[in-house]
């Protein structure tokens, strides 16, 4: 036995002095005394060491892809075995199946149904680490391949302060032919047109040349081989980028012959830094925007090809300003990255105007529209020419293929009708609309109509449309949308063709109808449902060259209202105002700066907009509509801007004569780059297999108040998981370290920001490893011997010895007996005290009476001479009356007994 607080027994002396000092409190009664000698055993805390008997044994079993069927092949035979050694019927085997996830084995039925993708081995420790029962002897068997796909050393550790070995049996046969990627080594970050160094380390099981090429952000840039040597081979490159942001590189294997082509390809980021800059994108040689930031020490990285544009030029850049370039010309995947960009890494975005931007440029409904401060939706009065629209749907058999829509579950038809009432919604009362549905020929679904008061009735026979089967008629449709908008005599007449990317058939003499139709002033985008890499997407993308119009391609069918809706504000040319323009100020220009500027006194041309609510405006047009020239706002830690008149190009002449040109320029731009981040923070991260390790340091000394008052946050964007990014909690290390490690999904791309108040440390792009499973990396198995060894574990041969009970002694705390006990007596206690209630106990006998009859002498005495008395005659009645009888004398009771003592001797 022993005792947690051994100091109470102190108490017992310090009780007995008191009872001594105050005999009042009877302490020394037998009862009394049990209460305090118990208690102080209470307070002491005694517990009782047992040794345990039984065991659990926890058997993992590897579901994962890399070790195919061996499991299934070989369970039954090792439960056999298991069974059979168990050493009694109080030890008992626990058995779960893991890969990506962890279910108990057969709760999923006969098969594993889970992801096989990852080995998350380190995940299945840790779930047994926390389901294990303290207070009894556990085991782990894992029956694995050995190639996590995660670190496994933070679960090992869990393992071992419970005490529970970690043993394991190697279930993979040796693979032949198999060739794989097994690191590509890339530095974290350079500075741009530093040369660097990177290599690819390439492992196979036959000696010899294997074909590698190398490929950065898509391109391929070197075509070679690396040659094998006792299976390992490394091949070493240099490389320089002139250019900032974040580049893809990939190695990719071409073996003849390979086991698991799955692991030939390893992919990697690397960060081209070139401190704070400014990236613009443009469509002008000789931007004078981006001269005049060029001239006033600004890094600034211009880009005319916007078609090229990644999320990966986001990193390092503090502002983005995109200057009268097409929604369409910008890849989605940019103009999604933004709005992180802005809102949780801080970073800035202004959009310059022009006849391809805001509105006309197609941004309306875009993922950017948020985030500017005006909005680009038309008002009746903002409308000074009609719009003829026809509308050719794609009805084909594909259209009724069924995709998730939010919480609702619609058809691919049922979206694009969804797309065509949109269009629709969009247009004036003095607009015409024609819908045509098609298949191997055109419906009429909507002649051409004035819109008029006829917009809900048209928008409901447009979301009636039901796909019929076959294929589209390309040719068919586009010719009956011509033969509607020829009976439309106004000033704009426009075809959106929306149609599948990989079925559409028949384009018959189209490039003769398009000239005709492109000389009579029409034109013809298409919204391809797809990508460009589709069969038929060449078709598609040339038909919008030669209609003059623009092509949009999209994989999510969700998104096809979207588009619509851009494409048909994009053709409302009359959103961009061509006559000059007189500015006025607000007086509102203190927000972005304190030094007041001479502003321009017209501009050769806007963009009509109004701003919106949060938006704060500096200058607006005397004209009529009274619109927003210059607005600015926040969005989450970043800022946004908006300048509807043209910076650079047409309609830009008052604005470049403009004196104060440049420092309006400079003003804007340092306002959108936000503020700098102050001294003594840093951030550190890496991609351990799929699991993302971030390390926040910090100088205690600058920091420590400022992140007591405002903790650290990081937000993530993980690519495939949806819209929106997600917070992820820190764990405090030490004063001055904070630290994250989070498991992410494979392949996945991501961004994120350290948010210090109101400044981020932006990071990312980063790569989870791809086909990770398929590694086999021989530092994994190597880890699991280590920490096998670690927890006191085996590599486990002979399965009749995985029933070792590991020592474990079971401690048994006395505290609630020893309570219940006390109360028992202390209800006696109060028994007694208050109501003189006596325990009914047995009597005991008399000891003194025995000492004093062991020490008479048993002698006989002689008689004594008793004198005679003489006999006195009864007296007469009256006698007796006249004189009272005396009363016998009183006898005491040690009187009586002594008599009776006499008497006793005498006989």
């Amino acid at each position: 036995m022993s005792f947690s607080s051994p100091e109470w027994f102190l108490v017992l002396p310090a009780a007995l002095l008191i009872g001594w000092l105050w005999r009042s409190l009877r302490l020394f009664s037998p009862l009394r005394l049990l209460i305090i000698v118990i208690g102080t055993i209470v307070l002491a805390d005694p517990r009782v060491v047992l040794k345990d008997n039984s065991l659990d044994l926890w058997v993992l079993l590897d579901r994962s892809d890399s070790t195919e069927e061996l499991v299934d092949q070989g369970l039954p035979e090792w439960q056999r075995l298991l069974e059979r050694s168990k050493p009694s019927r109080r030890d008992k085997m626990i058995l779960l199946d893991y890969a990506a996830e962890i279910v108990e084995h057969g709760a999923d039925g006969a098969n594993f149904t889970g992801s096989r993708k990852l080995t998350r081995t380190g995940l299945a420790l840790s779930h047994v680490a926390a389901l294990a029962e303290e207070d009894q002897p556990s085991r782990v068997l894992l029956f694995t391949d050995g190639y996590a796909t995660e670190p496994l050393q933070e679960a090992a550790d869990r393992l071992e302060a419970r005490g529970i070995p970690l043993d394991f049996r190697l279930i993979r046969d040796e693979t032949l032919d198999d060739y794989r990627v097994a690191r590509l080594d890339l530095p974290a970050r350079v500075q741009a047109g530093e040369p660097f160094l990177f290599s690819v380390l390439v492992r196979g099981s036959v000696d010899g040349k294997v074909p590698l090429t190398i490929r950065r952000g898509g391109s391929t840039l070197i075509e070679t081989e690396v040659e094998l040597l006792n299976g390992v081979g490394r091949a070493e490159f240099t490389d320089r980028i002139p250019l900032t942001g974040s580049f893809e590189y990939e190695a990719e294997l071409s073996p003849e012959t390979d086991a698991h082509p799955g692991n030939n390809r390893a992919s990697r980021w690397i960060e081209i830094t070139g401190g704070p800059r400014v990236l613009v994108v443009t469509r002008y040689e000789n931007d004078p925007l981006a001269e005049v930031l060029r001239s006033l020490d600004f890094t600034v990285d211009v880009e005319m090809n916007s078609q090229s544009l990644e999320p990966g030029r986001l990193s390092g850049a503090r502002a983005v300003i995109l200057n009268n370039v097409p929604a369409h010309e910008v890849p989605q995947r940019f103009l999604d990255a933004l709005d992180f960009f802005v809102r949780e890494q801080a970073g800035g975005f202004l959009m310059v105007g022009g006849k391809h931007s805001f509105g006309s440029g197609g941004y309306f409904q875009s993922s950017i529209d948020p985030l500017l401060p005006i909005s680009m939706e038309l008002k009746t009065e903002h409308r000074k020419l009609a719009v003829a629209l026809a509308v050719v749907l794609d009805r084909s058999g594909s259209m009724g293929v069924t995709v998730n829509a939010g919480a609702k579950t619609r058809t691919k038809m049922d979206l694009a009708n969804a797309g065509a009432a949109e269009a629709i919604n969009l247009l004036g009362p003095m607009d015409q609309v024609s819908v045509l549905a098609v298949d191997s020929a055109p419906h009429k679904i909507v002649p051409l109509t004035k819109i008029g008061g006829n917009k809900k009735k048209l928008m409901t026979r447009v979301r009636k449309i039901q796909s019929q089967g076959g294929g589209i008629y390309v040719y068919e449709g586009l010719k009956a949308a011509w033969d509607e908008l020829k009976k439309a005599n106004v000033g704009t007449r426009h075809v959106i063709l929306f149609s599948d990317a990989a079925d559409s058939e028949e384009p018959g003499d189209y490039k003769r109808l398009l000239e005709k139709m492109k000389a009579e002033g029409a034109s013809v985008s298409v919204i391809g449902l797809g990508t460009k890499k589709d069969p038929d997407a060449k078709l598609l993308e040339d038909i919008a060259k030669r209609g003059n119009g623009r092509v949009f391609f999209s994989e999510r069918a969700v998104d096809i209202p979207k588009i619509f809706a851009q494409e048909t504000v994009t053709i409302a040319r009359s959103a961009f105002v061509e006559e000059p323009v007189g500015a006025a100020p607000t007086g509102r220009w203190a927000e972005v700066s304190p030094k007041q500027l001479k502003w321009l006194p017209e501009a050769g041309g806007y963009n009509l907009s109004y701003a919106r609510e949060d938006a704060t405006t500096s200058l607006v047009t005397t004209d009529e509509y009274v619109a927003p020239l210059v607005a600015h706002a926040r969005r989450g830690l970043g800022r946004t801007a908006a300048i509807s008149f043209p910076l650079g190009g047409e309609f830009s002449e008052p604005a470049r004569e403009w004196p104060g040109y440049a420092d309006f320029v400079q003003t804007m731009t340092r306002w959108l780059m936000g503020l700098d981040l102050p001294p003594g923070v840093g951030l550190r991260h890496e991609i351990d297999g799929t699991r993302l390790n971030l390390d926040l340091l910090y100088d205690p000394e600058l920091w420590a108040d400022k992140l007591s008052a405002n903790p650290p946050t990081i937000r993530l964007l993980e690519s495939g998981l949806g819209e929106g990014s997600y917070e992820v909690p820190w764990r405090r290390i030490e004063p001055g370290h904070f630290a994250v490690s989070r498991d992410m999904e494979e392949g996945s791309v991501i961004r994120g920001a350290v948010q210090l108040g109101r400044h981020a440390l932006p990071f990312g792009p980063l790569t989870v490893g791809s086909s990770v499973e398929w590694a086999f990396e021989p530092e994994r198995l190597a880890e699991l011997r280590a920490l096998s060894g670690q927890t006191g574990g085996r590599e486990l041969l002979n399965l009749s010895e995985a029933w070792l009970r590991p020592p474990h002694d079971h401690e048994v705390a006395l505290r609630l007996w020893l309570v219940v006990a006390l109360l028992s007596l202390l209800v006696i206690e109060a028994l007694v005290t208050r109501t003189g209630w006596r325990l009914p106990l047995p009597s005991l006998p008399n000891l003194a009476k025995s000492e004093r009859r062991a020490k008479v002498t048993k002698t006989r005495k002689p008689k004594p001479n008793v004198p005679e008395v003489p006999v006195v005659e009864p007296s007469s009645a009256s006698d007796q009356k006249a004189e009272p009888a005396k009363a016998a004398p009183e006898t005491t009771p040690s009187e009586r007994r002594s008599r009776y003592m006499r008497a006793k001797d005498r006989k």
